[in-house]
Order: structure tokens, then C-alpha cells, then sequence
């Protein structure tokens, strides 16, 4: 380990988070593509199979993260970073050729090994930096996660030009081409301007004993942590494409927009997170990432809907004979009843900024002229037509808020590793980016299910919400059991000041 940050290390973090960004800009391209393929009707997928897609290359980005982290410790970030990005570069232009979803899914596993770069990048920029660097180097190297943004935002675009406003939708073959020629360039750059650095404390161990941190139970908490962060994260980034198009009616460029709002600050301000985790430590930030998860997804799970339920009726005072109906009067022999007549316009326009649910109430007749009524009878009967628009604009702050808190929360994440597991960064980090990835392929196919079972495009919100407060819960909890035990003659005696 450096003693102190060169610019050396300053290169090497460079190339690096370069190639996770490219790495990242791949493993996100199933949430444009499939969507644009489903949207224009060239294959009839069912949302399960769309996210069974989506969640295919977050698989296999995932599975091999704890060998990689290792490979890298005993072999060298240069050497194996260079192999990933030629490697992936295949199926994705075998993706080309494609054209079945066995097809579809195989090139998917594929070129979704990119992600494997997370765990590659994070061994070899935690070698080239001293510890009180950590959190910064890790945090900025984490702003290749900005590579979502650039999937969502450039390739539907890329798509437009390339079927020329879908004339010829065939020339979406040449995307998937374009992404192989990208992780080529990069391969050959990583290739030139890095130097290959092994991790010392690997030397001499074998992969068992690289292994032996696993067993403790702080990994596999930092694991769920990075589930929500990282995994959700992966799965949101392409799912809230068909969310926006879907839920609001926008077009695949708009809705790609809409979705980078999500995943850009997510990337970016993941270096924030570093430094707030260096300055205040990443046990406060987690706390206050989680927290507010908690808050911002409850916000979101109420959905766009339009309602109608009984309302406040009307009962006749006495008994009598209706006399006189009309939308807005019953007359009960001499006793009038005015009623609340139904507006013309029951929903507000579309156009309108509505923040709040609004409401509508209005007073049918439920007895004809003529008719005996009994005392205590129901005359009119009432409607309550409840609108929430569920705004567009506010939808996406709420989500960029989430995607700001995510991308401070990895970096939170990674920064726990170095100080608990300082000899064991690559294993410890692959499989703490195991299980985070674990959820960018599990997370799309849960959403698949959830919006099949209830109708609602907002109910992954409600898994969203859950997990969350499963991670807040879980680390509050075992903070509490080390506090205690550091100082058992506390335990339970906390007492406010001042009454």
C-alpha cells in the first residue's frame, strides 16, 4: 500500500473508473433495447420475460464478482480488467445476430460478465491508495456507475438515428456493435496506459484462506446494504424506462431521460459519498441514507389513479311521497332536500400541476317521482371521485432524491471494507458486490411479478420501501448489541437531560 497518494495512483484511478463506466454503460443496455423492441412490436415478450432480460446480465455481472476480486489481488487489476473488456465484447456483437429471447438471454449473460469491472476496479484502485485516501479513491472510482446515465440518455437516441424514426427497424442491430467496438477501445487503452499492481497480503495465500473473512456475519450485513444501494439501483436504472413510458405515456427517448435523472446523480455523487464517509464516517451516512430511503419510497407508492367511492347520501327526515326530482332538489311532500349536482368536468386536466389528491362530490337521485319513501330511507346517494396525478415532475425529484441517497450509500458501503477487512479487500468486495449485484437480477424479476399480481407499477416501491427498513432495522440493532456489550453498565440507563 502507498504511503501516501502519487499521481501514479491518480492515473491508475483514472483508467479505471474510465473502464467501469464503459463496463457499466453495457451492463444497463438490455433496459433500453428490450423496451425499444417490445415498444415497436418486433418481439412479443410478456413483462416477465422483459424482465427476465433486464435481469439476466446483473446475474451473471454478479456471480463471479468474489473470483475476480481475488484474481485481481493475486494477479493484478491491469491483467484482469484487460481479459474482462475483450472478453464482453463478443456477445455483445453476437448480440447483433440475435433473434429469439434463448438468443436474447445468452448473449445477455454474456456481455452482463461487464459487470464483473466492479469488483476488478475496486481490489485494484484500493492498492494504489493509503488509507486515509480510501473512501475519496473508491468513491470517485464509483462514479462509473454514471455509465447507466449514459445507456438511458444516449441510446435511445442512438436508436431514433439508427432506425431512422423507426422507418427501418432493423437498424438496431448496429447498437449492440457499437457498444463491442467501445469495450475493444477500452480494452486496448487499459492495456497501454496501466501498470500492473498485485495486492501484497495475497501473496503467498491460498484462495481457502482468501476466503476465511466470509464466515463473519458483517459481510453478509454490508452485503444487504448493497443490495438496496447497488442492486435496486441496477434494477431501477433499467426498469424506470417502461415505468416512465407506461405509467405516463412519454416516448423511449423521454422516458431514457427520465430514468437518467435516477442513475446520473447516483454515479456522480458516489465520490461525495467517499469524502462525507472519510469526513463523518459511513456508519452516520448509512444511517442517514437508509432513514431516508425509508421516507422517499413510501412518498412514491401511492399510485397515479383516478377513484370513484360511495360517498355522503342522503336519508328522508320522515316518511312521504316523492313529489319532485331533479339533479339538484327531492322534495319529499313539502320537505326539500337540495342535492350536490355532478360537475360537468370530474377530472382536472391532464396539463395541470396537482400536487395533492383531489376531490370531487356529487348527489344522485336513488328514488323516482312518485315513489312511497319511509323515514330514514336513502334518497340520494352519494360519490366521492378521488384523482391523484401522481405529477411526472415530482415523481422524478422524488427519484433523483432516491438515486442521490443510493449513490452516497455505496460508496458508505465500500468504505466499511478497508477499515474492517484491510487485508481482504478483493475477496471481502467481491462478495460484498456479489450480493449487491445479486439484486440488480433479482429485483427486475420481483418488480416483473409484483406488477403482475397487483396491476401497480408503483408496487416495487413497496419492496423498495420493506427493504430499506429490513437494512435500517438490521444495523441499528447490531450497533445497539456493540454498544452494550463495550460498556454493559450503560445498557438501559440512557436518560433524557432536562426532564
Amino acid at each position: 500500500m502507498e504511503t501516501e497518494a502519487s499521481g501514479k495512483s491518480h492515473q491508475m484511478l483514472f483508467f479505471n473508473t474510465l473502464a467501469f463506466t464503459v463496463c457499466f454503460a453495457v451492463w444497463m443496455f438490455n433496459g433500453v433495447l428490450v423496451t425499444f423492441l417490445v415498444e415497436n412490436q418486433l418481439y412479443q415478450w410478456s413483462m416477465v420475460e422483459i424482465a427476465w432480460l433486464m435481469a439476466i446480465p446483473p446475474l451473471s455481472g454478479s456471480i463471479f464478482r468474489l473470483h475476480t476480486g481475488i484474481w485481481t489481488d493475486k494477479y493484478g487489476g491491469k491483467v484482469t480488467f484487460s481479459v474482462l473488456l475483450f472478453l464482453c465484447a463478443l456477445p455483445m456483437y453476437w448480440l447483433s445476430y440475435a433473434d429469439s429471447f434463448f438468443a436474447f438471454a445468452l448473449c445477455s449473460f454474456g456481455f452482463g460478465l461487464a459487470g464483473q469491472g466492479f469488483s476488478i476496479g475496486i481490489a485494484y484502485t484500493s492498492v494504489w491508495y493509503p488509507k486515509s485516501w480510501q473512501g475519496r479513491a473508491l468513491g470517485i472510482f464509483g462514479v462509473g456507475n454514471a455509465g447507466a446515465a449514459v445507456t438511458t440518455m444516449l441510446a435511445p437516441s442512438l436508436l431514433k438515428h439508427l432506425t431512422n424514426n423507426g422507418i427501418n427497424l432493423e437498424g438496431w442491430r448496429l447498437l449492440p456493435q457499437i457498444y463491442a467496438a467501445a469495450l475493444v477501445v477500452m480494452g486496448i487503452l487499459f492495456l497501454l496506459f496501466t501498470v500492473n499492481k498485485k495486492s501484497k497480503a495475497a501473496a503467498g495465500r491460498t484462495f481457502v484462506q482468501m476466503l476465511a473473512p466470509l464466515k463473519q456475519v458483517r459481510v453478509w450485513r454490508f452485503g444487504l446494504y448493497y443490495y438496496l444501494v447497488f442492486g435496486c439501483f441496477v434494477a431501477l436504472s433499467q426498469w424506470l424506462v417502461p415505468y416512465f413510458l407506461n405509467m405516463y405515456a412519454v416516448s423511449l427517448v423521454t422516458a431514457g431521460i427520465f430514468a437518467s435523472i435516477f442513475s446520473l446523480p447516483a454515479g456522480v455523487l458516489r465520490a461525495l459519498g467517499g469524502w462525507l464517509s472519510d469526513k463523518l464516517g459511513a456508519r452516520t451516512v448509512m444511517y442517514w441514507v437508509l432513514g431516508l430511503s425509508i421516507v422517499f419510497c413510501l412518498m412514491l407508492i401511492v399510485p397515479k389513479m383516478e377513484i370513484d367511492s360511495p360517498g355522503k347520501g342522503i336519508m328522508a327526515k320522515r316518511a312521504g311521497t316523492a313529489t319532485y326530482i331533479s339533479n339538484n332538489l327531492i322534495k319529499i311532500d313539502d320537505m326539500n332536500y337540495p342535492l350536490i349536482e355532478k360537475p360537468d368536468e370530474v377530472t382536472p386536466d391532464e396539463a395541470s400541476f396537482s400536487v395533492f389528491p383531489s376531490k370531487k362530490i356529487w348527489q344522485v337521485p336513488a328514488v323516482k317521482q312518485g315513489d312511497r319513501v319511509q323515514k330514514k330511507q336513502l334518497i340520494a346517494k352519494g360519490t366521492t371521485h378521488i384523482y391523484f396525478q401522481a405529477n411526472i415532475w415530482i415523481v422524478a425529484v422524488l427519484v433523483f432524491i432516491i438515486g442521490t441517497l443510493w449513490g452516497v450509500g455505496k460508496a458508505a458501503v465500500y468504505r466499511h471494507i478497508p477499515d474492517y477487512f484491510p487485508n481482504d479487500v478483493g475477496a471481502v468486495g467481491g462478495m460484498v458486490g456479489l450480493l449487491g449485484g445479486l439484486g440488480g437480477f433479482v429485483s427486475p424479476i420481483i418488480f416483473g411479478y409484483l406488477l403482475k399480481w397487483t396491476g401497480l407499477w408503483t408496487s416495487m416501491w413497496i419492496f423498495l420501501f420493506f427493504i430499506s427498513a429490513i437494512c435500517l432495522w438490521w444495523m441499528h440493532a447490531t450497533i445497539t448489541k456493540m454498544r452494550d456489550k463495550a460498556a454493559p453498565q450503560t445498557k438501559g440507563k440512557f436518560e433524557l437531560q432536562n426532564g
